[in-house]
């Protein structure tokens, strides 16, 4: 098989059919990333830890974060590469970066919901928690219990999506300002 048709392969997810040695080849895994960046987990270990083949599967499909080698999932400029193209790449990315605010705020705009992966105490930050529940009123399922009590906070989420109000506290649900929004 030659290079052409195993880019064929990677264009139509068919990773499988792909001979191993390919895989073990830098410039042919750079390619096959720049198609499809899930082509990583294929990718030989030692080019995993390629910051280049890394930052091009990223580029192209930010769930690539996951087949990155370690160290490269503590490296900034993957993550938000990684985070860039989807917000739900943060659960790959180090600990640490879940803790960080700009990395987080860059993940929620994206995907709001991925507030889940954040750090605990982001959780609890009105000003993140908004952000998130604007981008996806389902959001709110994952912020702290405190803020499921915050009027304006539901009110953003209800607004967004009607159906986040079965997240709001008790006590919000038939308040008629709630209502109102999420029924429009």
């Amino acid at each position: 098989m030659d290079k052409k048709k195993a880019i064929e392969f990677i264009r139509d997810k068919a990773y499988q059919k792909v001979p191993k040695q390919f895989y073990k080849d830098k410039s042919f895994v750079l390619e096959a990333v720049k198609q499809d960046g899930i082509a990583l987990e294929f990718a030989d270990e030692s080019l995993k830890k390629d910051k280049s083949i890394v930052h091009e599967a990223v580029k192209q499909d930010g769930y690539a974060l996951e087949h990155a080698y370690e160290s490269l999932k503590k490296d900034k400029s993957i993550v938000i590469e990684a985070i860039k193209q989807t917000g739900l790449a943060l659960q790959y990315a180090d600990e640490s970066f879940k803790k960080d605010k700009s990395i987080v705020l860059a993940a929620i705009k994206t995907y709001g919901p991925a507030l889940y992966f954040s750090h605990e105490s982001l959780k609890k930050d009105k000003s993140f928690v908004l952000e998130a529940v604007k981008q996806d009123g389902n959001a709110l399922s994952y912020a702290d219990e405190s803020l499921k009590k915050d009027k304006s906070i539901v009110l953003e989420a209800v607004k967004k999506d009607g159906r986040a109000l079965k997240y709001a506290d008790k006590s919000l649900q038939k308040d008629p300002d709630i209502i109102k929004a999420a029924k429009k």
